[in-house]
């Protein structure tokens, strides 16, 4: 059975259900006063049955109405005259059904109005009740199925959305990766054709940060301690490669284990080098500080530049940046100034916030 089917017939069975029992209890309670005289044994065995008997009437008029509301076209305008007959046939069915089978056969007495005159089987005050009580049967089906269609679709919506932004995201960090193993690979030539004696170190820092950008950042979230880790393997190798390089890394993590959207920290460290510490003639530098107090994460990254940059920055990688904390952390604060001589950037994000997909 499909889910959609399957969860009708949960909620409509769970109705009709609840429906019944209340219409028992309507009815048990309202028989104590009309025949005080009978045992509330018979009372209840009457009304078990009587209420059996109009829910069979009562139930082909409220799937009639469903039939009617889902139909389209010209279809549609049959199904309303259609629905018409039906009306009235259901109302003349429970007439008859009160009028000849439930006053006479279960409560042994004649239907009477208010209890002075006999009711006829066709009468315009006791129709109307028919009527209205067969209506107020439909419209709350009716106003159940209408609420779990659209539940129903709420769900399909933020599902599709969902989806949608998992693969906008897996384009965002494809991005990334490539970018930073063909700028390491480059440079790990260049350190070989010289035989530095550090181009083993930083293969094997590379191959532990690919590990990573492979495997565990292929997941949606991580704990952020194993986030931190990857940075600082990065860092090692931009520190190998940048003899001169001044690199402050402070960390205050009160919660390891928080979990964190993979390669968004890194992407700030790694647009520093490339936009900042690569296009330093002189000593560089870059401090990055990182507190995370109560599920608040606060990080800071200061890159030294030059006064006038050699070529033109195209930013592409901090756009990239923004694009990913707004699908992940619509409610972050990120700012970013430039100096003379230095980039600083300032992420705040609130990992309370349940806004996050």
């Amino acid at each position: 059975m499909k889910p959609d089917r399957k969860s009708k017939l949960y909620v409509h069975l769970l109705f009709w259900i609840l429906y019944y029992i209340l219409e028992v209890y309507l009815d048990f309670y309202w028989s104590r006063y009309q025949f005080p005289a009978t045992e509330w044994q018979t009372r209840l065995q009457n009304t078990i049955v009587l209420e059996l008997g109009y829910l069979l009437i009562k139930m082909p008029l409220a799937y009639a109405l469903l039939y009617v509301y889902e139909t389209t076209g010209i279809k549609k305008f049959l199904t309303y005259i259609l629905y018409c007959f039906i009306i009235v046939a259901a109302v003349l069915t429970h007439r008859f059904f009160t009028h000849y089978i439930i006053y006479p056969h279960i409560y042994g007495v004649t239907e009477t109005l208010d209890g002075k005159q006999p009711s006829g089987f066709i009468n315009g005050l006791v129709a109307f009740n028919s009527f209205m009580d067969l209506i107020f049967m439909a419209g709350l089906i009716f106003g159940v199925e209408i609420t779990r269609q659209k539940n129903l679709l709420k769900e399909q919506i933020s599902l599709l959305k969902s989806e949608k932004l998992d693969q906008e995201l897996t384009m965002l960090k494809a991005q990334i990766n490539p970018h930073f193993l063909f700028n390491t690979l480059n440079n790990i030539y260049g350190m070989a054709l010289k035989k530095a004696d550090e181009t083993p170190d930083v293969i094997l820092q590379l191959s532990k940060v690919m590990r990573y950008n492979i495997y565990e950042a292929a997941e949606r979230y991580i704990s952020i301690d194993k986030d931190v880790e990857n940075i600082k393997d990065f860092l090692q190798i931009q520190q190998i490669r940048h003899h001169d390089l001044v690199i402050r890394f402070k960390e205050d993590i009160d919660q390891p284990s928080q979990e964190i959207s993979p390669l968004i920290l890194i992407q700030f460290v790694e647009n520093a080098f490339k936009h900042g510490v690569s296009e330093t003639l002189g000593q560089s530098f870059i401090h990055i500080d990182m507190k995370l107090n109560n599920g608040v994460l606060h990080y800071h990254i200061e890159n030294s530049k030059e006064e006038k940059p050699h070529g033109n920055s195209t930013k592409i990688g901090l756009k990239n940046i923004r694009r990913q904390l707004e699908l992940l952390y619509p409610k972050h604060s990120l700012t970013a100034e430039s100096t003379n001589d230095r980039y600083i950037v300032n992420l705040i994000i609130d990992f309370n916030d349940s806004s996050r997909f």
